[in-house]
């Protein structure tokens, strides 16, 4: 297994850090396109509940992103600009180029990294895209989840699997690097469900995939349906031995970005034991 952060240190030479930013976009399953409620599982951050103040501009919101990792920085540390809430690359395309355009600005910042659906990305942007990726490189990471229809249509992704395949060929045809998003634990999937999704992901001809294990956060759909017991949640036991069986399936040109995940803890609901992140890691390391 290959994680992110030996490949950036092979690569750049240096410990690289993620900053975690904000475009002021929405997306297609909150603004009515598809749905207003947003997927199941989604926060009111849309999934970006640490990143940067979105109300500040870029150059500030990098600033401060980089406050947070200052007790960690090291002299030659450098950055990658990840715009992590919402769908990014859905809204106006000028102004979706102006913010890209500052992120990749910084000469510590070595990569932008676009969080995305691939039911999102307009021709116009494909072109965007491509032509950012020859002055730094762009990662698109996509959000999946699972290749399964009646969990697609559970957490209300909006896509069909054909959609993503579409979006993967394109995205390579322009040779950016594709990240896809998996979560581990949706109601009513199997270990051989969740295995065939990543078998799914690693032959899809993606460079990295993400693995998060399923959160139940307060204000979500998905937390009602807990309450009322129509979620049941692994333990940390349960959840490193599907670990075990999936990591495998992983080749070794695929580059594992994450293999689990930590909600806010404000809103965490279920597993709390996901809170522990120092213990978590711990039990990874001894995979």
């Amino acid at each position: 297994m290959h994680t992110v952060n030996e490949y950036l240190k092979t690569k750049y030479g240096c410990k690289v850090y993620k900053l975690s930013l904000q475009s002021d976009v929405t997306c297609p399953v909150r603004d009515g396109t598809i749905d207003t409620r947003g997927c199941i599982f989604c926060s009111e951050g849309g999934s970006g509940d640490f990143a940067a103040c979105r109300t500040k501009s870029i150059p500030d919101q990098i600033m401060e992103a980089k406050e947070r990792v200052s007790a960690k920085l090291k002299q030659d540390a450098k950055f990658i600009a990840y715009f992590q809430s919402f769908t990014n690359t859905y809204g106006d395309i000028d102004y979706l180029e102006k913010v890209y355009r500052q992120a990749m600005e910084p000469e510590d910042i070595v990569a932008v990294s676009i969080g995305t659906r691939p039911d999102s990305i307009s021709e116009k942007m494909y072109e965007l895209l491509g032509e950012l990726n020859k002055i730094k490189p762009i990662w698109i990471e996509l959000g999946l989840q699972t290749i399964h229809p009646e969990s697609a249509k559970y957490i209300r992704r909006g896509y069909d699997l054909p959609v993503y395949d579409e979006c993967v060929k394109r995205l390579r045809s322009l040779d950016i690097d594709v990240i896809v998003h998996v979560i581990l634990g949706l109601p009513g999937e199997t270990a051989e469900d969740m295995k065939e999704t990543v078998r799914y992901v690693c032959s899809s001809g993606v460079q990295g995939i993400k693995l998060q294990l399923l959160h139940v956060l307060k204000g979500t759909d998905l937390y009602k349906d807990y309450l009322e017991g129509k979620v049941p949640v692994m333990t940390m036991e349960e959840y490193m031995n599907l670990l075990k069986e999936i990591i495998p399936l992983i080749s070794d040109d695929i580059i594992v970005h994450r293999l689990t995940g930590d909600g806010p803890k404000k809103i965490l609901v279920a597993p709390l034991w996901t809170g522990d992140k120092k213990k978590v890691l711990n039990a990874i390391r001894k995979l």
